[in-house]
């Protein structure tokens, strides 16, 4: 039974907008709408198994937008390029008046010693070091040297810790182990998010004052704007040379050392305020991980990536929408008031088709709910996030029917929205699911749209879900999925379908489908319990 449900994936939703082809196409003049004039030969229309279709194997072949070679430009002049690491002189009188107390201070001459010390580095902003501990893993310490404000792994709730006034009794002893060294990731991290945060507070000051001159305002937003501009634009430079640098030596030679440099770009990614570029990469750095069968996938992934760094050089050039996908591709947070007071309207019945809830970081859950408009057809996400356990703004429940306006945030593919005059529904109508072959044509027209697009909601009216091997896959009329989940989720929706079709809802990655709801005839749902 199992043999005879293996069919091939739809060849439309795998060979995406991924290649040289695309990204000529993506270019050039012949656009109509953001889409290329001929993206029907790039997205065949046919059977799944029409022979004259290229398949996923055939992408690995694909000369792919390689970015420019070169190497870094010469820097400006500072202590670093100087060989000098000490930026700032510090006496150790005016260390151990940042003690908070005596004790610290007393602990803080115990943890002076070179033995406790595995790591040491400095440069103009900042000083570093991983002070061995009682545990297996040392403790990382950092101090920026323009605030002298200190961070610790510790657990010390004490500002700052013995471990940030040993580091910095050893800088103002001028320890010699503090040589020119290349900064380590997790220290540009946090130095990117202490310079966020100010920019965050300097912008509020600015827009809380009062607005006596339209004129300055607008002038001082687009001040901001044009800075992060320059700074994205230098990060996407970099990483450019960072991807001509992987291809040159060979992506069969991705060793350790490769993946120290990509995991250090990517925080350098953070540093130029293009969250999503940062994202991107690591995302790439572990498909680089699973070896050469991931191979096409990770040519791939870097494509797109160098594609955002192309549109960054052409933003100049780009429509409104496709400029809005940019934007969302980089990480730059949506105008919410700005969609809710010029976004596309649309009023409609609209019914829960699916959601989820993750946690992209610690502490910080978002959650996608997909809708779907009775009258328009029309698709809708949903989307917040909540930091230490906020309550969501709204409840939704899978299924159920709201009469409600969203507002839709621009783009090529406008899927985000936000719900406005939101009221549940009594009494529900029917529903008729599109089939499979609409479906696949509908994502497959979505992702030549926008290219970056995360993800894309798919209904399939009667799908099995099956187990093949140590793989889950879910069986439709036009061909055969591979299926994300987790273990249990995947056991529970089996059970729920008893082997036989059900109604299935997911989002549809471009490669990869994560189930998030299924209900059958009778009206019995089931729903996704664990989210990644």
């Amino acid at each position: 039974m199992v043999a005879s449900l293996l069919f091939q994936v739809p060849k439309r939703l795998l060979f995406l907008p991924k290649t040289q082809q695309y990204v000529s196409a993506f270019w050039s003049s012949e656009m109509t709408n953001g889409v290329p004039a001929n993206h029907s030969t790039i997205h065949p229309r046919g059977h799944p198994s029409n022979p004259g279709q290229p398949t996923r194997e055939s992408l690995h072949t694909a000369n792919l937008p390689l970015p420019r070679l070169g190497y870094a430009v010469a820097h400006t002049t500072s202590s670093k390029d100087r060989g000098d690491c000490m930026g700032i002189a510090l006496t150790r009188e005016q260390v151990l008046a940042l003690a908070p107390d005596e004790s610290s201070a007393k602990a803080a001459n115990g943890l002076v010693a070179d033995s406790k010390w595995v790591t040491l580095g400095a440069d103009d902003e900042a000083v570093w070091g991983e002070c061995q501990g009682s545990g297996s893993n040392p403790y990382q310490a950092q101090v920026d040297l323009g605030a002298l404000v200190s961070r610790c792994s510790c657990p010390s709730r004490k500002f700052p810790c013995k471990h940030g006034l040993a580091l910095l009794l050893n800088y103002a002893q001028k320890n010699p182990r503090f040589a020119a060294t290349t900064r380590p990731a997790w220290v540009d991290e946090w130095l990117a998010s202490r310079r966020n945060r100010s920019e965050r507070k300097a912008a509020v000051a600015e827009t809380s004052k009062p607005a006596d001159d339209p004129a300055a305002a607008s002038a001082a937003v687009a001040k901001r704007e044009s800075t992060r501009w320059s700074r994205i634009e230098a990060g996407a430079t970099e990483l450019e040379r960072w991807i001509a640098d992987q291809f040159r030596r060979g992506l069969a030679r991705f060793g350790q050392e490769q993946r120290r440099d990509g995991v250090a770009m990517a925080a350098r990614m953070i540093d130029a305020q293009a969250p999503g570029l940062a994202a991107r990469l690591r995302e790439t750095l572990a498909l680089m991980s699973e070896g050469a069968a991931r191979q096409a996938d990770v040519i791939a992934s870097f494509g797109l990536l160098q594609l955002i760094n192309e549109g960054v050089r052409r933003r100049g050039q780009l429509s409104a929408p496709r400029l809005a996908d940019l934007r969302a591709a980089l990480g730059w947070a949506a105008d919410k008031a700005e969609a809710q007071a010029a976004g596309d309207a649309v009023s409609d019945q609209w019914r829960v088709l699916g959601q989820i809830i993750t946690e992209p970081e610690a502490k910080l859950s978002e959650r996608r709910v997909w809708l779907q408009g009775l009258a328009s057809r029309r698709h809708a996400l949903l989307q917040e996030f909540s930091y230490a356990g906020k309550a969501w703004d709204r409840e939704w429940q899978n299924g159920a029917q709201y009469a409600a306006e969203l507002r839709f945030y621009p783009g090529s593919v406008p899927l985000r929205a936000i719900a406005q005059t939101v009221s549940k529904v009594l009494t529900a109508v029917s529903w008729t699911e599109e089939d499979a072959e609409t479906a696949f044509d509908a994502a497959s027209q979505a992702f030549a749209s926008n290219p970056w697009l995360a993800q894309f909601p798919l209904v399939f009216a009667a799908a099995t879900p099956f187990r093949d091997g140590n793989d889950w896959r879910l069986h439709t009329a036009a061909g055969t999925l591979p299926w994300r989940v987790d273990e249990d989720s995947a056991w529970t929706l089996l059970a729920f379908s008893g082997g036989h079709a059900v109604t299935t809802m997911g989002e549809w990655a471009g490669n990869q489908l994560r189930l998030l709801s299924g209900w059958d005839d009778s009206g019995a749902r089931w729903a996704l319990e664990t989210g990644e």
